[in-house]
């Protein structure tokens, strides 16, 4: 099989996302599952997690406040903030390892795809659970490090996060370490933040277009049936979803690319 076309030099932020929905287009099925299979796991997941750890009943309020109302509002307070924390942090936390593994995933096929001509998914997916490892503690030092930025100074949270947006490309394609793929990352964009940034804004544009689209399509649906909505989400971010590991693993080799210049044959 042909491969895909490998940059040679540095290319802009247009031309990676043309290359971008040109292999998405091709291989749509073989991007679109991963995310769709996704969207199913964290939303079985999450249902099991909130069933688990319902939200409790506030107590009844009287028609006069006696102190034995606060008596009970007190311990439902406690009880109330502490479910929402316990969901809040399981869902995060699975969540996380699941959307790193999925990009993961992906990115390695779309390295392939490039390399090679062919890639396995089942293959991938064995590679990107190795890579975990590695995976998750470069993404959660670079997130608390991102958000921290952007908490307190925005733009130094900006631009940690185009320092970092190739860590996954590193671990998945040159194998690194987690403190190795931040350095590698950092080296592989400096000077160039310019287009990573505008590569990053053209594909959150995308994002939110498309979903903002949806809804509007089927809001006449979503309104009378609450039970669709989610399922039209998730949907919509199954499509969307793998434009992101894809552009950025276009934009891994093409600054490698402009970093180490293939030679011209004599």
């Amino acid at each position: 099989m042909l491969s895909e076309q490998k940059p040679a030099t540095e290319l802009g932020p247009t031309e990676i996302i043309s290359l971008t929905f040109r292999l998405y287009r091709k291989k749509f099925l073989q991007f679109f599952v991963p995310f769709l299979v996704q969207a199913i796991v964290l939303g079985t997941i999450t249902y099991v997690i909130t069933t688990t750890f319902p939200i409790p009943e506030p107590p009844a309020i009287p028609t006069d406040y006696t102190a034995s109302y606060y008596e009970e509002l007190l311990p439902w307070f406690y009880s109330f903030f502490t479910t929402v924390i316990t969901v809040g942090v399981l869902s995060g936390l699975i969540s996380w390892i699941v959307s790193t593994t999925t990009t993961g995933v992906l990115v390695k096929y779309t390295s392939d795809q490039i390399e090679k001509g062919n890639s396995s998914l089942s293959e991938c997916l064995s590679y990107a659970l190795s890579k975990l490892p590695a995976l998750l503690p470069a993404q959660l030092i670079s997130g608390i490090l991102i958000v921290i930025g952007l908490v307190f100074f925005v733009v130094p949270g900006i631009i940690l996060a185009i320092m970092f947006s190739l860590i996954i490309p590193a671990i998945m394609i040159e194998g690194t370490g987690a403190f190795e793929s931040i350095s590698r990352s950092r080296t592989l964009v400096k000077n160039r933040w310019q287009n990573t940034f505008i590569l990053g804004l053209i594909l959150g544009m995308i994002s939110v277009i498309a979903t903002l689209a949806v809804m509007l399509l089927t809001l006449p649906l979503t309104a009378t049936n609450l039970t669709v909505d989610p399922f039209i989400s998730n949907v919509t971010l199954a499509v969307v979803g793998p434009l992101y590991p894809i552009a950025i693993t276009y934009l891994y080799y093409a600054m490698k690319a402009k970093q180490n210049p293939e030679q011209p044959t004599i």
